[in-house]
């Protein structure tokens, strides 16, 4: 475990005089937490409303252990507010909610542009908020990837989502995570031939994050455009996308950024590129407001990329969750994240470690990078036994998570609603779950 976090555990046990493992640490970290209001701005499910609870193991009243943050945010608890402020709209005024109310239907999504912009460490007018990720991928893709015959190579990493799959290059097989310097030297080595360097800014599998400065620094010196998919990395980690000089990028809204399930996704081109780089496929809503019926002027940069009207439904709950973002900062979640992951990995390793002396018992390997700087909140946990039957007892016992055949659990836990106590109560459950598997 990184040294900051077991230096404070080690502080904080300390002076408690109990054990680092002790839940009494879990309640002391919650209670001298900065962020633990936010929390309150999120619907958390009761454990007796999730389907694979078992009520004969388990207190139905509380609330879940809800650790898949990095598949579906929690619902802002204004989502509903807004959602029936526009149906109210839509009923009293009907066609007349395009240009009144709070947020008027014909520009409602550029109202919440910059909110996402500050995100992911971009200017307002570098972002736009439309369609979904893949839709996105495959329009940015369109414009940025031209092919000649001596460069026309697109590199990605080999476990990439299937979304991202347009073309492959084998890195370092048999390894789970890929090295920084050989993702370079792989550049360095094939840049000339290589038009687009289209990475995760986060693994989904791994979880792990690359280092998009220097993927992106690597890329550009040897003449290659350079984008991200952000969808793993979009309100999970630090952000610097104008600045790193990203060429393009584009992510969903419904995993860190809580939008709801297939959410209004969002879009990055830099401003570098607003006049040179143009969309392949136009659309209506990607024209001037003022003449967009007559489609004359196409607006500059990642704007023009736009196609059709945003549904203002989905407008509505992503809204609902910037705005909890705006009451903190990125480098706020980012540290209290340090800390609870850390937490999370310090567990797994103290108790799921595996043993020389006890040769049968069921261990756990982080797949997962362990250096802090190279991952977001996921742990990507890899068992020596099947895990279908133990993320059933888990699931039975409250605790919501991903599994992903044939080995590993991806537990997450998201600064802006977990707690540390989740943390602990998930490890005490993974225990229980554990010992009913081997039964």
């Amino acid at each position: 475990t990184e040294p900051q976090t077991l230096e404070t555990l080690k502080r904080v046990s300390a002076s408690l005089g109990c054990s680092p493992t002790s839940a009494e640490v879990a309640s002391y970290l919650d209670k001298h937490d900065k962020l633990r209001h936010l929390r309150e701005k999120f619907l958390v499910p009761r454990i007796a409303d999730l389907p694979p609870s078992d009520l004969s193991l388990v207190d139905g009243t509380k609330d879940c252990i809800y650790l898949v943050g990095n598949s579906l945010g929690l619902q802002p608890k204004m989502a509903r507010k807004y959602l029936d402020e526009e149906l109210e709209k839509w009923a009293k005024m009907g066609v007349h909610g395009h240009e009144k109310g709070l947020r008027p239907w014909a520009w409602a999504e550029n109202t919440i542009e910059n909110l996402m912009a500050n995100i992911v460490g971009a200017k307002t007018e570098e972002v736009a908020l439309m369609n979904g990720l893949t839709v996105n991928l495959h329009l940015l893709l369109l414009s940025f990837y031209k092919p000649t015959a001596t460069r026309h190579k697109i590199l990605l990493e080999d476990k990439a989502f299937p979304s991202d799959h347009v073309s492959k290059e084998q890195l370092v097989p048999g390894e789970e995570t890929l090295r920084t310097e050989d993702i370079l030297e792989v550049i360095e080595k094939e840049g000339d031939s290589i038009a687009v360097v289209m990475f995760s800014g986060v693994q989904y599998y791994t979880g792990q994050l690359f280092n998009m400065a220097a993927i992106t620094e690597a890329g550009h010196r040897k003449g290659c455009y350079v984008g991200f998919d952000c969808a793993h990395a979009a309100g999970n980690v630090e952000l610097r996308l104008h600045d790193w000089g990203v060429d393009f990028a584009c992510w969903c809204s419904y995993k860190y950024l809580n939008s709801g399930a297939g959410g209004i996704a969002g879009a990055f081109v830099h401003e570098k590129h607003k006049d040179t780089i143009k969309p392949a496929l136009l659309g209506w809503w990607g024209h001037d407001l003022n003449t967009r019926f007559q489609a004359k002027k196409l607006l500059s940069g990642v704007s023009g990329f736009r196609l059709s009207n945003q549904p203002i439904l989905l407008i509505c709950p992503l809204q609902a969750s910037l705005e909890v973002f705006h009451m903190t900062s990125m480098q706020a979640i980012r540290r209290k994240s340090l800390l609870l992951t850390g937490y999370l990995e310090y567990l797994i390793q103290h108790y799921y470690s595996e043993d020389p002396n006890q040769p049968h018992k069921p261990h756990v390997r982080i797949i997962t990078p362990l250096d802090p700087e190279q991952r977001g909140c996921q742990l990507s946990l890899c068992f020596s036994v099947p895990i279908r039957k133990i993320f059933e007892e888990i699931q039975k016992r409250g605790v919501t998570c991903d599994m992903r055949e044939p080995s590993v659990l991806r537990i997450t836990p998201v600064p802006l609603y977990n707690s540390f106590s989740d943390v602990h109560r998930f490890i005490e459950t993974l225990g229980l779950a554990l010992a009913a598997a081997s039964h």
